[in-house]
């Protein structure tokens, strides 16, 4: 058996274009475009990157698109009452603050100064806390993404034994709890293993659905997995430079071991990594409806 691919890129274009049609109808129907600001501090070359990502997305697809930067040294309080602002301001429905943020500012105060109707990482506290009872208004962007990879690829959840390889606050816990609510594209038995586990592969080896978050190449092999598993790899690795001169990259996952073994297999890159700004988009969406008073 040699895995079908999941293609996050494919995905994730025909969820852009799903958005970008709702951005036309707020538009028309509403007057309102929805409104996106990212604040950066600094200019680290990655989270630049990012927000550049982030930016193009958002003007690709209709929104009111803010791009604030800042200098390295601004001060916390600053930066607080900053964000106070576009709190206040109704052109804005969703706030980011890229991170990592400099030393000398509590990034825990900074995310949790953000008010949780315009949070749309899904990281405040409020909303992590109605993900995990059901009432979610956004999900996390990367644990979004994985769930839509696996509705939209017609992979049957309801029922299924999920594994999840990880239990960070940004991917492993909340998938894992997103996938156990009693909904469409979830119901799944989760099991969640990290550093602490005895016997990885005991869990492993049991999973109808395996995701790995582990932030280590080759975490999984292919004497890990049974025969069908389909395969979620979120890791991204840097392992080296191409002929090109471009960051070589792998995921968590013994890509072509694993592969004859699976049912289906996310890639890397092109398999979760273009759902996560999507997913961001989509949230952006959510909250200018919210605003609105719909809820869909």
């Amino acid at each position: 058996m040699t895995a079908k691919l999941i293609n996050g890129n494919e995905i994730a274009r025909q969820i852009r274009e799903e958005l970008k049609q709702e951005t036309a109808i707020l538009k028309e129907k509403y007057s309102m475009e929805p409104g996106l600001v990212t604040i950066l501090v600094g200019q680290n070359p990655a989270s630049v990157s990012y927000v550049t990502a982030k930016q193009k997305t958002s003007k690709e697809l209709g929104f009111y698109s803010l791009q604030d930067n800042q200098p390295e040294d601004i001060t916390e309080e600053q930066l607080l009452k900053l964000i106070e602002q576009y709190n206040n301001d109704p052109k804005i429905h969703g706030i980011l603050v890229q991170l990592p943020l400099p030393k000398h500012i509590n990034e825990t105060k900074v995310l949790y100064a953000i008010d949780p109707k315009k949070d749309v990482d899904g990281f405040h506290p409020v909303n992590v806390g109605k993900m995990v009872i059901g009432e979610a208004d956004y999900l996390p962007c990367t644990p979004a993404g994985i769930q839509q990879l696996l509705i939209r690829s017609g992979v049957k959840v309801d029922g299924a034994e999920v594994v999840v390889v990880g239990r960070s606050n940004i991917v492993g816990k909340p998938i894992a709890n997103i996938l156990l609510q009693k909904q469409k594209g979830a119901n799944a038995t989760v099991t969640i293993c990290h550093t602490g586990t005895k016997d990885m592969a005991f869990h492993t080896k049991r999973a109808d659905i395996l995701i790995v978050a582990a932030g280590k190449p080759n975490a999984v092999t292919a004497d890990m997995v049974k025969e069908g598993v389909v395969v979620i790899d979120v890791g991204v690795n840097r392992i080296g430079m191409t002929a090109e001169g471009k960051a070589k990259l792998c995921g968590d996952v013994d890509f072509e071991g694993v592969r004859e073994k699976a049912s289906a297999i996310t890639p890397v890159p092109g398999g979760v990594g273009p759902m996560t700004i999507t997913m961001l988009m989509m949230n952006t969406v959510k909250a200018a409806k919210l605003a609105l008073g719909i809820k869909s």
